[in-house]
């Protein structure tokens, strides 16, 4: 029995670019050819086809089908080896669905990982007109307007540490450490706000951080 590519292809359950590939990476033996040169394929090649096709439904690849061999038994090594690398992309894929779960649950910022404090913050600031006053700060505010400013945040930056304690410790579980992610903060607070906000800012914390502390 000899088949051409498209039929042994059809009989294989695949496409004619499929079995082109097999025949590329070297999984199916050379075929002998008609006197006009097309393939024939036989049955060797039908049962290696249909083999590979159940594989790559499996998650194979074509070259890591070719290294297995002509074995009819199953390959149970390569076969371990793929479910590991599943069980890895299903974990991936479940903390996906858990972190999306949390976004729809909470209309959290998608640009924000879940885990950070700070997109619950985002959402839920309560209203207070010192925070309107910083927001609205003119960049030429003299000092005594500053000095104003930075008074009225205390209270308020008191209540955000009340309501969101989690938040001083921010910094602490970051990747590349504490120092680095204060470094970061400080270079992202400076491209938002002007410098006389960025004065309020630090003359605040100077007062907080020690009742905080």
């Amino acid at each position: 029995m000899a088949w051409s590519t498209r039929e042994i292809a059809e009989l294989g359950g695949t496409s004619l670019r499929a079995v082109r590939h097999h025949d590329e990476v070297g999984l199916l033996d050379e075929p002998e050819r008609r006197t006009h040169g097309d393939k024939q394929y036989g049955v060797a090649h039908l049962l290696r086809v249909v083999r590979s096709t159940r594989l790559t439904d499996l998650g194979f690849s074509l070259p890591q089908i070719a290294s297995t061999g002509d074995t009819a038994d199953h390959p149970a090594e390569a076969l371990r080896t793929l479910d590991a690398e599943l069980a890895v992309t299903i974990e991936g894929l479940q903390r996906v669905r858990v972190e999306l779960g949390l976004i729809l649950r909470q209309a959290a910022p998608t640009d924000l990982p879940t885990e950070f404090a700070w997109a619950d913050m985002l959402q839920n600031l309560p209203d207070d007109p010192a925070a309107s006053d910083f927001d609205h700060l003119p960049a030429d505010a003299d000092e005594a307007t500053r000095q104003n400013v930075a008074e009225g945040l205390v209270p308020y930056v008191h209540t955000l540490h009340a309501r969101f304690p989690e938040m001083q410790d921010a910094r602490a579980d970051t990747p590349r450490g504490s120092r680095f992610a204060g470094q970061t903060v400080d270079r992202a607070i400076d491209d938002v706000v002007s410098p006389a906000q960025l004065g309020v800012l630090t003359c605040t914390m100077t007062w907080v951080m020690p009742a905080v502390g």
